[in-house]
């Protein structure tokens, strides 16, 4: 394992924080998002959702500083590739959704982010399991967040 440097850590923290803003300040937000459509049975409260992001950004980007740290040069590329790519699709995702209210492609982007999650985390774990098993909450978010566009979809069709 690489020496430990506070810096990088807080890079890929913060690389992940600003994603997640950026992606939010470009979709528009939500928060009138259901006046136009029928909500979803357990939706959670809107002030959830920036809650459980933040969380869910710094976890991951730790995770991947945890990657980033390792002496398995060979796979770690790999991993980070996969982390990067899963990032850049979830940046995606609320764009499509709550931009561009595309709920069907917005479904296709959120099932190519759950897979890609998957792999992430596949990858994560035969370098260093614990960074793997960090991402299981978002796996679950995602999965939730996944059941949550289907069911927009199909009651506002």
């Amino acid at each position: 394992m690489k020496k430990h440097n506070i810096a990088d850590m807080l890079i890929f923290i913060i690389s992940a924080e600003l994603i997640g803003a950026l992606s939010a300040l470009l979709s528009g937000g939500f928060s009138d998002f259901f006046t136009k459509y029928e909500e979803p049975p357990l939706l959670p409260p809107a002030w959830l959702f920036p809650v459980v992001w933040v969380i869910l950004y710094a976890v991951m980007g730790f995770s991947a500083y945890i990657i980033y740290s390792s002496d398995e040069n060979a796979i770690r590329k790999k991993a980070l590739t996969v982390y990067w790519t899963q990032l850049a699709v979830n940046f995606m995702w609320s764009i499509v959704f709550f931009r561009f209210e595309a709920l069907w492609a917005a479904f296709a982007v959120i099932i190519v982010l759950l897979v890609l999650i998957a792999v992430m985390i596949n990858r994560f774990r035969k370098i260093n399991a614990k960074a793997a098993y960090l991402n299981v909450p978002y796996l679950l978010w995602v999965a939730f967040a996944s059941y949550l566009n289907f069911a927009t979809a199909i009651i506002n069709n």
